[in-house]
């Protein structure tokens, strides 16, 4: 135990240095410990608490994809390519973007959230759904609701869950669109990562099965093979033209590998490349770490910035609720409860993975949220507000741009701009909003000068952004296949064989079905960026935690039914949070009289402006927001409601606690170590 007495108390310095560190810049090494130990101490106990007090994991209980294997969707994998998987489907956009932009703030707010929510949040959602769904035959979250909840709270989750998970969706696919129009680089490697994951599938499946090692040499060798040949096919004229693609040829591209990455078999295409992502992934996040410790960097950001109360240039509203819907990914994300209840249920080999898998894997992609943050920070804070502010805000011209960031503090000049975006190979980096490009900005910083010089800087900012838009694609998979199962649990109600993920027929109509319902909303991106799914963006955090919402009430219910109330506070207290931050952000955006918060209040003012088409569009897209806002808002309280009326009744003998798990079958694979 003096190992782990020495990491709290290195954690316990390093967190109160982050914390109380506010006079003068502070190495980026504190933010690196202070992640290593808090995520050292909460796998090894609160994860452990949680696996033997709460959960009772047995590692004799056969799982789903031992009873229920058809080579399809149920499918005995290796732990360790089920981490793969499961990591590669969760690590989405957020952990990367929403950090870069809550640094607005300054690194203080973000990396307290980031810390605290993955370790007491988002790892425990991702466990205790993931092994709930393993124990009910691998169902979904929504027929989890319905069983557990009532069959009122499961018809109200189930059309929340579906609609959000149709628009994130989309904006995914928007976003990888927007990442590789237009870069050969980027597509090529994107492209060659799906013929490299089919040859590992086939590897492992039939000509070397159970070898991971040697199909883990293969595929890292050809990832890299992807990844340099991507550049000598960016400065081939010829091989550039062939995979230089407007956006909406990508669109359709995309659409297509959407529906096979849900209708081929897991182990052929999905779970294969995805185990693949991890390698670029991890590999490059801890490039970045190892970056980050030889280069010990500054982070020229202060703890707080004076855009604290609320009028923020990258995107208005206070600390609190802002900063915690900006950041969901990476702190706690309610997309990975469908993961942890779509496809990676079916694939664990035995229960006591579901630690390793579910809890570990959210702390991986928590890790990469500090390494965003790390990123962001590291920047001058005038480079980084030049890039991610809005003409709108800054003014259009770069001079103008430089003078208004610099009277608010932070220096700036055009020529400063001029000289990095020629470093990073572009013609201009102002008003780069989304946070992809100052993360790229950031991580090309920290590479260029601690492995290769400021020579490879350009090469280093192109990779970057080739990296933000595989972890994308990734969700993009992995969650339509999610989608399809949800539809398929459905449909199975109207006509029993719709209802089994084995049948053909049933596999490509709702992989179809789901591909046309998010690839809609991506065209309409594409076609028309004023309108379509843009305009949903700013709902996109506050539909994720409201997804997360979801997912706590129905583990919190099983948890109280399991007759384990007295730990009930696990789940319960990271519910409570999220009811507060959601509802209040929902209320803001509704409701807030400041245009740039409040819908309503920004359609008031373009109605009372010129009328033109544009206008008119936007007018019509914020009050829609507002209505969409709302009517989540009411969903979801109608599952809390559900949720507190079951859990009084249990409490008080009202009524009989009874879980609906599936019946204990004893596993027959060899006996090993989870």
């Amino acid at each position: 135990m003096f190992g782990w007495a020495t990491v709290a108390l290195l954690g316990g310095v390093a967190v109160g240095a982050v914390a109380l560190h506010h006079g003068e810049p502070i190495n980026a090494l504190w933010l690196v410990a202070a992640a290593a130990c808090c995520y050292a101490l909460g796998y090894r106990f609160y994860s452990k608490f949680i696996a033997v007090r709460i959960l009772v994991l047995d590692g004799l209980r056969a799982t789903p994809a031992e009873r229920l294997e058809n080579g399809r969707d149920f499918v005995v994998t290796n732990k360790w390519v089920v981490f793969g998987h499961h990591f590669a489907a969760i690590a989405g956009p957020g952990p990367l973007v929403g950090p870069v932009l809550a640094a607005q703030f300054g690194y203080l707010p973000g990396m307290m959230w980031v810390l605290a929510g993955a370790v007491f949040a988002g790892c425990v959602q991702d466990f205790v759904i993931l092994l709930f769904s393993v124990r009910r035959d691998g169902k979904s979250l929504t027929a989890m609701a319905k069983d557990e909840i009532g069959s009122v709270g499961g018809f109200v989750a189930y059309v929340a869950v579906i609609a959000i998970l149709i628009i994130l969706l989309g904006v995914a696919a928007l976003i990888v669109v927007n990442a590789l129009k237009s870069s050969p680089w980027g597509t090529f490697t994107i492209a060659m990562t799906m013929p490299i994951a089919l040859l590992m599938g086939a590897y492992l499946r039939r000509i070397r099965p159970g070898k991971v090692l040697e199909v883990s040499a293969l595929g890292f060798v050809l990832v890299l093979a992807a990844i340099w040949g991507g550049q000598y096919v960016s400065q081939n004229a010829a091989l550039a033209r062939l995979f230089t693609f407007g956006a909406p040829t990508l669109a359709i591209l995309i659409m297509v590998y959407g529906f096979a990455a849900s209708a081929l078999p897991v182990w052929l295409l999905l779970a294969p490349r995805d185990y693949l992502s991890t390698f670029v992934k991890l590999g490059t996040i801890g490039l970045l770490a190892v970056g980050i410790v030889a280069l010990h960097p500054t982070l020229h950001m202060p703890a707080l910035t004076r855009f604290v109360d609320g009028t923020g240039p990258v995107f208005a509203g206070k600390i609190f609720p802002f900063a915690f819907i900006t950041i969901a990914c990476g702190a706690i994300s309610g997309f990975h409860a469908l993961i942890s209840s779509g496809t990676t249920p079916k694939l664990i080999a035995r229960e006591t993975q579901t630690r390793m898998v579910g809890y570990g894997a959210m702390m991986c992609e928590s890790a990469v949220a500090v390494m965003a943050i790390i990123a962001a920070c590291v920047m001058q804070p005038g480079v980084y507000f030049a890039i991610n502010c809005p003409a709108g805000i800054v003014g259009q011209s770069p001079a103008a741009a430089a003078a208004t960031i610099s009277s608010w503090g932070f220096p700036v000049t055009s020529a400063d701009m001029q000289t990095l975006a020629h470093a990073v190979g572009e013609l201009t980096l102002y008003n780069r909003t989304g946070g992809a490009p100052a993360f790229a900005v950031g991580m090309a910083h920290i590479f260029s000068h601690s492995l290769g010089g400021d020579r490879l800087m350009a090469l280093w900012y192109h990779f970057a952004i080739m990296f933000e838009a595989l972890f994308i694609l990734t969700v993009l998979d992995a969650g339509t296949r999610v989608a399809r199962f949800m539809v398929q649990d459905a449909l199975g109600h109207m006509y029993k064989p719709l209802g089994r993920t084995s049948w053909y027929p049933s596999i490509l109509m709702t992989s179809a079905l789901i591909v046309g319902a998010w690839g809609y909303f991506l065209w309409q991106g594409v076609k028309d960026p004023l309108g379509g799914i843009n305009s949903l963006w700013p709902l996109f955090g506050i539909a994720n935690q409201l997804l997360a919402t979801v997912a706590l009430c129905v583990a919190t219910t099983i948890i109280i039914k399991m007759h384990r109330a007295k730990y009930a506070a696990v789940t319960l207290v990271p519910l409570s949070w999220l009811v507060a931050v959601t509802f209040t952000a929902s209320w803001h955006k509704m409701f807030d009289p400041d245009p740039r918060v409040g819908f309503l209040a920004q359609a008031q003012v373009l109605a009372a402006g010129p009328a033109t088409g544009a206008t008119a569009r936007l007018i019509f897209n914020n009050r829609l927001d507002a209505v969409v806002t709302g009517v989540l808002v009411v969903m979801v309280t109608l599952v809390l409601a559900e949720s507190l009326r079951q859990w009084l009744a249990i409490l008080s003998g009202a009524r009989e606690a009874r879980v609906k798990e599936a019946p204990f079958v004893r596993t027959r694979l060899v006996e090993e170590r989870g």
